[in-house]
């Protein structure tokens, strides 16, 4: 269901697909629209106490995550060119569709042709 994973995409996040993530259905917070520039530590913290997946195309919080230790509900990074824009929704649909129970837990990173799934040090 939709409604069971619960999203914070970090304001680097393609406005279109956070709109196309809530027209179906799923609950998603934008920093752009609340907290425009809020540091990536503060985003992270929010995400992880509202216990919420982080959707980013930003990688620093790989580093965030694993090298400085900091707790995390979930992180996905979308990684895909700018020419492959038109493949953030299919994919991102792909990846709920058939790993939503592995998303909380995990930093996955989503390409244009493969999923990668690495568990998180700290998370809930």
């Amino acid at each position: 269901m939709a409604g069971a994973l619960k999203f914070l995409a970090d304001e680097c996040c393609d406005a279109g697909l956070v709109s196309t993530l809530r027209g179906s259905g799923y609950d998603v917070t934008y920093i752009t629209e609340q907290c425009a520039g809020t540091s990536d530590d503060d985003v992270l913290l929010r995400a992880y106490n509202e216990g919420r997946i982080l959707l980013t195309e930003d990688k620093d919080f790989g580093e965030l995550s694993y090298r400085l230790r900091k707790p995390s509900a979930g992180i996905v990074l979308i990684r895909m060119d700018v020419k492959e824009k038109h493949m953030k929704w299919p994919r991102l649909k792909d990846l709920i569709e058939k790993h939503a129970a592995r998303l909380p837990g995990h930093f996955v990173i989503v390409h244009s042709d493969k999923f990668r799934f690495r568990p998180l040090i700290f998370s809930l």
